[in-house]
């Protein structure tokens, strides 16, 4: 197997989500041109979190996705914004004060949640479980924190189908997002996101994944022409 298909290692990819938190909005921002809030909130609108609901944000960063959960659940729900690393939650923590009360922020590993089961109403997740080190084990560790009939939206770049719209995608990031990251020193970083595309697994695949983890249903809606998707897995 080539270096550039080999799986970076938990404690690797933990340190570079570190370095790259001081930037990771502006990033997000650049990369995506502000497109990646319509999907952050397409993600939580799929999970179907709701007023008064408990609802878990896993592999959080920086926070965008629990802020949209706090301002749908309300003054009577609660958020739990888990990653693990730890300056991503430091950001997270200091943003949008006024929603803070609402939120939780713990420092843990996906695939090792410190929560009993059954214990969500519904989760979100972005960008986080194409760098998990072990996919299964992190869809059947989710499956495990929710209630039955809960449901979860995972948010995450994916292969298109169409030939044209994959040389799109290899030249958008070669071109746009690299340049994007070099501009802020962070251009070793970011040069990840290619090859860990290249690892991910379809979203026909993601689906099996989900059901083989014991989800009673899933489906994953491409978006962005094919080059993000959502995968809706319902407890």
């Amino acid at each position: 197997m080539s270096s550039s298909t080999v799986q970076p290692q938990a404690d690797q990819i933990r340190a570079l989500f570190d370095r790259i938190a001081p930037q990771y909005d502006q990033m997000n921002q650049d990369m995506s041109l502000g497109l990646h809030l319509v999907w952050k909130q397409m993600a939580v609108q799929w999970s179907r979190a709701d007023e008064g609901m408990h609802c878990l944000d896993l592999c959080c960063g920086s926070g965008d996705l629990a802020l949209l959960l706090a301002r749908r659940v309300g003054a009577s729900g609660q958020v739990v914004g888990v990653d693990f690393a730890a300056q991503q939650l430091a950001i997270a923590s200091r943003r949008k004060p006024y929603l803070q009360r609402r939120i939780t922020w713990i420092e843990a590993d996906a695939l090792s949640l410190p929560f009993g089961d059954h214990h969500f109403d519904a989760a979100t997740m972005a960008y986080g479980l194409r760098n998990l080190t072990d996919i299964t084990r992190g869809l059947r560790e989710l499956h495990r924190v929710l209630r039955p009939g809960a449901t979860a939206a995972i948010l995450d770049f994916h292969t298109p189908t169409n030939p044209l719209s994959i040389q799109f995608q290899k030249w958008y990031l070669k071109t746009v997002v690299v340049p994007a990251a070099e501009k802020l020193g962070m251009k070793e970083e970011y040069a990840y996101i290619g090859p860990s595309v290249d690892r991910f697994p379809s979203g026909a695949k993601q689906v099996d994944l989900a059901k083989a983890a014991g989800f009673t249903d899933a489906l994953h809606y491409p978006i962005a022409g094919g080059m993000m998707g959502v995968l809706v897995a319902t407890r």
